[in-house]
């Protein structure tokens, strides 16, 4: 039962959380010949979007190399080393098997939205003689490029290797390097559908804040129209100027945070509002390509990138970001082992009867919380079947199994009689960490305890990871 219990740990933490393979700054940084572009993949935030990327190949310059490009602006820069960021795997051997002799790959710069035609696609010609040529993917471009060595491998993930000259499409060294000073913020955010949120910053005088920014680094998320339409929301007609302004604030952060940047960072984010440690700050969590921001009252999904040109990035988010400390922490869960009451309730919920009111040994489950739900927030509590069958991503016992509505991933069902003899159902979608406290909890608050993992994709059948990953034990008191 131990080896089952361990087993089924590492399978949550291989599925539920996902970690950074590869590190191109570490490894770039053991050889000087690429100390230039190595760089400028930091300065341009490309080495971010490189490490949060599963499969990618880098085709790196050396210092003299990158001479040709180091004299345009860094915008310009970005956009040439784009294009050296293949989307696909290529090692020495793929490069010389190619089917046909030629294939094109799609690049980091045609995924900017930015690019017209297929000027964001790399050309790859496996050659005579042995060598492997590269050229703009655009009619009439030549193969200025060859490969000249491998520089480090992973397999399937990460490739690293040497070309010996910039891949370069058409009119991209030509093209007018855009000015962060000219960006025009309230245009952008009103075309993409945030104009409440563009009209707070002309109306409070916050747009003047942000356009100090731009020239040195400048990151907003940008709340859409119907995230102030939200429940939730506060009346903003009742809160002061200086809440307002604050608010604002708290929604832009003074350095330029790429999607990449986002998918890979493990700090919090100092905003605009930031006034001292820890203060107006955001945390980042990711799942997959997904990135979701967290205030300690609520979280809200990155949803689009409305901008990325160095050094401004400009998101939408789904949801308003209320800062904890002017709004207060959300609700916690109750501790495992007492009866856990509801939230206060929504309009079509109400609090869930007491262990000691339930019609049977068995409480209702709480309902899963969403994946943009902050770990912190306590799950609903439905009362009573009626309410259950309006909730759709209520779990419910059926003949002893488990069955769910739209919830995707890896979901934990724990089974618990604690010390005062109350038996609970919890089925939680779980994170690693989150499993690992479950466990500690049911060591010190239950004398019996079951945990199975079930695995939910596309909304089919669960499949069982593992069951009975607990035996039987009895708890010293």
């Amino acid at each position: 039962m131990a080896s089952l219990l361990t087993l089924s740990i590492l399978i949550l933490v291989s599925v539920a959380t996902t970690a950074v393979a590869h590190n191109i700054t570490a490894i770039l940084a053991g050889n000087s010949d690429y100390s230039e572009f190595n760089s400028y993949l930091t300065q341009t935030k490309l080495a971010d979007e490189i490490n949060s990327r599963q499969t990618v190949t880098v085709c790196a310059l050396n210092n003299g190399a990158m001479s040709s490009l180091t004299k345009h602006p860094l915008p310009v820069i970005k956009n040439a080393l784009s294009l050296l960021v293949l989307l696909d795997y290529y090692d020495p051997t793929k490069l010389h098997q190619i089917s046909n002799g030629s294939t094109l790959s799609t690049t980091l710069y045609q995924t900017t939205g930015n690019v017209e035609g297929n000027l964001g696609f790399v050309n790859i010609t496996d050659l005579k003689g042995g060598k492997v040529g590269f050229g703009s993917a655009a009619h009439g471009s030549k193969l200025d490029s060859s490969y000249v060595k491998t520089i480090k491998q992973i397999p399937y993930n990460l490739s690293v290797i040497e070309i010996d000259a910039p891949i370069i499409a058409p009119g991209l060294l030509t093209a007018p390097a855009p000015s962060a000073s000219d960006v025009n913020i309230t245009g952008l955010l009103v075309k993409a559908g945030c104009k409440t949120f563009a009209s707070l910053l002309e109306s409070s005088g916050v747009i003047k804040i942000y356009q100090s920014n731009l020239d040195k680094g400048l990151t907003i998320f940008a709340p859409n129209d119907e995230a102030f339409k939200a429940k939730g929301i506060p009346d903003l007609n009742k809160l002061t100027n200086a809440e307002i302004v604050t608010i604002l604030q708290y929604h832009a952060s003074a350095e330029y945070a790429p999607s990449g940047t986002l998918k890979t960072t493990k700090d919090p984010i100092s905003t605009l509002a930031t006034n001292g440690p820890g203060k107006y700050d955001l945390t980042v969590t990711t799942a997959g390509d997904s990135v979701t921001l967290h205030t300690g009252v609520g979280s809200s999904r990155v949803a689009d990138t409305v901008l990325d040109a160095t050094p401004v990035a400009i998101f939408t988010v789904d949801s308003v970001l209320l800062p904890v400390e002017l709004f207060g922490k959300a609700p916690s869960p109750a501790p495992a082992g007492e009866p856990v009451a509801a939230p206060a309730p929504a309009p079509e919920s109400a609090t869930s009867p007491s262990p000691a009111d339930a019609p049977s040994s068995m409480a209702s489950p709480p309902a899963p919380p969403s994946a943009e739900s902050p770990d912190n927030s306590p799950a609903d509590s439905p009362n009573g079947d009626e309410t259950a069958a309006k909730k759709k991503n209520a779990g419910h016992v059926i003949g002893g199994s488990v069955t769910m509505g739209p919830p995707r991933g890896v979901v934990c069902c724990v089974f618990a009689i604690t010390r005062a003899g109350v038996c609970e159902l919890w089925l939680v979608s779980v994170g690693a960490v989150v499993l690992l406290r479950m466990l500690a909890e049911c060591g010190k608050q239950s004398v019996w305890c079951r945990i199975l993992l079930f695995n939910y994709m596309f909304d089919a059948t669960p499949t069982l990871l593992s069951g009975n990953s607990l035996p039987h034990r009895e708890v010293s008191s």
